[in-house]
């Protein structure tokens, strides 16, 4: 059964402004990211309308729900609809982590695919993942999954130039900032880069801010998404909340950006209705077994940030009921929520952090 969360955000009501704090002379173009409605299931022309309807500069159609997606006469037709609403487009798919040397022929061809429907669509950069999270990492070390993701890459890479496209490691719940560093720099920055993501970072006990400074000059594309973080009895607990209602500054996060990724295009991307998550950062098995390789000083940072936090106090509909159906009646309120998420976010973004340009017209 679907629930409502409460606690209490940590921030204090901020006035709209596009110059509190944020130090740049950058003003990013910003879009929303498909992924934060999905439960509204429109397809991808219709995401384009409602990009627009936004006044927004930009789109990332991720994970896109069309029956068409996946279909070449279609992706020609994205690209010119993108054009005629002023939108600039970007994309990708999902993990290409090979589990195996026998897996890896395979996933090769699919992310050989995704550059192809990237390029088609008119998206500078194609998204990718290792695995959703480390519990989700095939067996064997780190230091091994990046081994095979760098052959993966470099398998592609031929194809990847010649389509004008990067690959763009979104950075999850899988592995640190420095060790995406090693991935890009070994694969090779020429055609290699990242999906930088602010909200995975807490679900590997790292505070965003180290990740936007480890890999912002590798950036192709930041995706904003708040987080709440605090101390709870078994450790530190963790839960997405929308844009400006969690513990992260995010001028801190966009005047950072600003300094190492001024050409990006930023995307809002809230992904709420989940419950906390509990790290335990004080199981010495947790570490040896996940996190062998963690580093003191991140870990240092980000408990840190856990003393600023509080538990999210508005309400919300929990929607991850841990692999089972959404009841029937949740549904209208899922929809209702993903969406007012996602435009207050935007809002935050636009009159506190002061992103964007079409809106301002």
């Amino acid at each position: 059964m679907a629930r409502a969360q409460s606690g209490a955000t940590n921030k204090a009501p901020e006035s709209p402004s596009a110059s509190n704090g944020v130090a740049s002379s950058t003003t990013f173009p910003v879009g929303i990211n498909t992924y934060s409605v999905r439960a509204l299931n429109l397809h991808d022309f219709a995401l384009l309308d409602y990009a627009a309807e936004l006044r927004c500069d930009a789109i990332f159609l991720q994970d896109s729900r069309d029956p068409l997606a996946q279909d070449p006469t279609h992706w020609g037709k994205i690209r010119e609809k993108a054009k005629s609403l002023g939108l600039h487009i970007e994309t990708g798919g999902g993990s290409s982590l090979p589990r195996s040397a026998e897996d890896l022929p395979v996933k090769a061809e699919y992310l050989r695919g995704q550059i192809r429907r990237a390029a088609a669509i008119g998206s500078p950069l194609v998204r990718t993942l290792l695995a959703s999270d480390r519990y989700s990492m095939p067996p064997g070390s780190t230091e091994q999954h990046i081994a095979t993701m760098v052959k993966l890459l470099r398998s592609v890479r031929s194809e990847a130039i010649d389509s004008g496209v990067k690959i763009a490691i979104e950075v999850h719940k899988d592995l640190s900032a420095w060790e995406f560093r090693d991935l890009v720099e070994e694969a090779g920055p020429d055609y290699v880069g990242i999906y930088l993501d602010t909200g995975n970072p807490v679900f590997v006990m790292e505070h965003p801010l180290t990740t936007v400074e480890t890999l912002g000059k590798y950036a192709l594309t930041l995706h904003l998404r708040d987080s709440v973080v605090y101390k709870h009895k078994n450790g530190i607990a963790v839960q997405w909340a929308p844009l400006g209602e969690g513990t992260v500054d995010f001028r801190q996060i966009i005047a950072k950006a600003s300094e190492l990724c001024p050409g990006v295009h930023i995307y809002i991307k809230p992904v709420t209705g989940r419950p906390p998550v509990v790290m335990p950062v004080y199981d010495e098995e947790h570490w040896k077994k996940w996190f062998p390789r963690s580093r003191a000083s991140d870990l240092a940072r980000f408990l840190s940030l856990a003393k600023q936090g509080q538990p999210y106090d508005k309400p919300v509909v929990v929607e991850d009921l841990q692999g089972r159906a959404v009841p029937p009646h949740f549904q209208e309120a899922i929809r209702y929520q993903q969406k007012d998420h996602l435009e207050r976010s935007l809002r935050y973004a636009r009159e506190t952090l002061g992103l964007g340009r079409r809106w301002r017209a």
